[in-house]
């Protein structure tokens, strides 16, 4: 039976990667915090994948322990749970500061350790980073967990091969939740600077996501996938 775990599933990106995978593993482990995650797994099953629900704060030792405990062997990790406490750099608190952090970085390096000896051959492991991590006005927590991710991503390729190949899918701005408590008049400054015009759909980040973990792509290990409308590098 071939798993795949995916973090911060009950919505948005995770949801849709949840979806996606459930064409391809034969158990799905969905884990998240929101108690809407029991309505997530049973649109899954209803898909025709076994499915394991986790309501869990990774944050703490014993999320990270129930996650572990859930399945003996792990063909595809996905660590998509984040969190945002955006904040000019002199309005950063400290808690926030922390949070971000411990969240989008501490939680995904929890998991692999926690994992270890259960990847099956060969094993994959996408990490959900940003384009952000390339910097971002008011996001200096953001941008730095996001970066610290990517940095992760590349010391677990090495790590962790020949066996377990380990990528980063970095989204733009894409239509989730998390976008609509953003003001209209940003959100449309935004999609201006995006030469494909438009906002990314969470479908279109879980499509890159389901390649990343399909023999399709045996041989990219240590990557970073920015999926952002052509905005990668431009302000």
């Amino acid at each position: 039976m071939r798993t795949a775990i995916v973090t911060g599933a009950a919505r948005g990106i995770g949801k849709e990667i949840a979806v996606r995978l459930a064409a391809d593993f034969d158990h799905l482990v969905v884990v998240d915090l929101s108690p809407t995650l029991a309505e997530t797994a049973l649109e899954l099953e209803a898909l025709g994948v076994e499915v394991t629900p986790v309501e869990a704060n990774l944050t703490g030792a014993d999320g990270i322990a129930a996650v572990a405990a859930s399945t003996e062997s792990v063909a595809a990790l996905v660590n998509n749970a984040g969190i945002t406490r955006d904040a000019r750099l002199v309005n950063m608190e400290e808690g926030d500061f922390r949070a971000v952090l411990e969240v989008n970085l501490g939680v995904p390096f929890r998991l692999v350790e926690a994992l270890d000896g259960r990847w099956s051959e060969p094993a994959t492991i996408v990490n959900i980073a940003s384009r952000a991590y390339l910097g971002n006005f008011g996001q200096f927590n953001y941008s730095m967990s996001k970066g610290g991710l990517v940095g992760l991503t590349r010391a677990l390729a090495i790590t962790l091969a020949p066996h377990v190949r380990v990528n980063a899918v970095a989204p733009g701005l894409t239509a989730t939740e998390m976008v609509e408590t953003i003001p209209e008049d940003v959100i449309q400054r935004m999609i201006s600077a995006i030469p494909l015009g438009r906002m990314g759909r969470p479908s279109e980040m879980a499509d890159v996501v389901a390649w990343l973990c399909s023999p399709e792509s045996s041989y990219v290990t240590g990557q970073v996938v920015v999926v952002g409308g052509g905005r990668s590098l431009t302000r």
